[in-house]
């Protein structure tokens, strides 16, 4: 079943309040989990870092990244809240660590043991290692990523799952990415997310066949982080083999903040969920054959050998005196050109179907 991450983000904007609320808001839309991201403002970018244009679109105002920021930091307190918040609703937390100081609370304060790092950070590579060293399993966002750019971040996981208290070489770094331990692990722990890394992200640049290309390029499996508009996307994604699913939610697309624009509101999460459930039942098991609702029609709409006249016994059968008619129960049409011109065993009235 296709795991489904209801990103959170920083759509809280800072308030426990509304964190809390996005937690529920994700439990009722059938969410497997709601992700938050956890990071300081200090350790993530200068206070002279530029904001995206997207956010300045979206949040309405100039300012540094830091600031922005900032203002959108959760404390370690309330993520303790949160994590127990989710245990007793029956929802798993998860958050993105932006920096050493978070990864090293989520995984060692919190407990979580499945981490996710975002494509902004994939040529990270320090951190990258520290994500692999603590063991966990991996879900890797590949946003603006080559496939040179993804072997390079699988490099270091590998490396940082068979050597945790070793720095890497360029020639351990290979050495590792094409070992069979390696390659082992890594097919074991972690998920790769194809992702178009804008907001919102034009339906011309989704490029769902590339989850072909790295599937094929990786051996891996492969799930869907979506920036786009609606929820037709992410449905697809799940059509093309997404084993993951990620899609940004907020209470209210008219909150400030950056990410509420491009996020779906909890009516439409739940109608993404509802229609993933949906595709993966219609999918089925790829076993082409009558399904059980199908069977009771088989008579009904497929036809028979029948009697087109009476016909004796004795009497050749011929095309004068036999024809294909419903109901589908009686001598399959595929005996038609065998009887030509061999001899009825019995007496047939009009319209009665031919014994085999």
């Amino acid at each position: 079943m296709t795991l489904i991450i209801a990103e959170a983000g920083v759509n809280h904007n800072g308030s426990d309040d509304l964190a809390f609320a996005l937690v529920d808001a994700a439990y009722r839309a059938g969410a497997d989990i709601v992700k938050f991201q956890t990071f300081k403002a200090k350790n993530l970018v200068t206070k002279n870092a530029k904001q995206a244009d997207y956010q300045v679109v979206n949040t309405g105002q100039k300012e540094s990244q830091y600031e922005m920021l900032k203002r959108l930091e959760l404390s370690y307190e309330t993520h303790h809240k949160l994590v127990k918040y989710c245990n007793d609703l029956g929802i798993e937390f998860l958050s993105t660590a932006f920096d050493s100081e978070s990864l090293s609370f989520l995984v060692d304060d919190l407990g979580i043991t499945r981490l996710k790092l975002p494509s902004g950070e994939i040529t990270n590579a320090p951190l990258v290692l520290e994500h692999a060293r603590t063991g966990c399993d991996l879900i890797v966002s590949t946003g603006m990523a080559t496939l040179s750019e993804i072997e390079q971040v699988l490099s270091v996981i590998a490396f940082g799952y068979m050597y945790p208290d070793s720095n890497p070489t360029s020639e351990t770094l290979q050495s590792a990415y094409f070992s069979e331990q390696g390659k082992q692990l890594l097919k074991e722990k972690v998920t790769l997310l194809h992702c178009t890394t804008e907001y919102p992200a034009p339906f011309e640049d989704i490029n769902l066949n590339a989850m072909d290309t790295m599937r094929d390029a990786f051996k891996l499996t492969v799930g869907y982080s979506d920036h786009s508009e609606g929820i037709v996307v992410p449905i697809a994604a799940v059509s093309k083999g997404a084993v993951l699913i990620e899609k940004h939610f907020t209470l209210d697309k008219l909150l400030p903040g950056p990410d509420h624009k491009a996020s779906l509101d909890p009516l439409e999460l739940k109608e993404m969920i509802s229609g993933i459930r949906i595709v993966e039942q219609i999918l089925g098991d790829g076993i082409k054959g009558p399904r059980p609702s199908e069977v009771k029609n088989k008579s009904i709409a497929r036809k028979s050998l029948v009697a087109s006249k009476p016909i004796t016994a004795g009497e050749c059968f011929c095309e004068d005196n036999l024809q294909v008619k419903r109901p589908g129960n009686g001598l399959s049409p595929y005996h038609y050109w065998d009887l030509l011109d061999t001899t009825a065993t019995q007496e047939y009235k009009e319209g009665e179907l031919i014994n085999g």
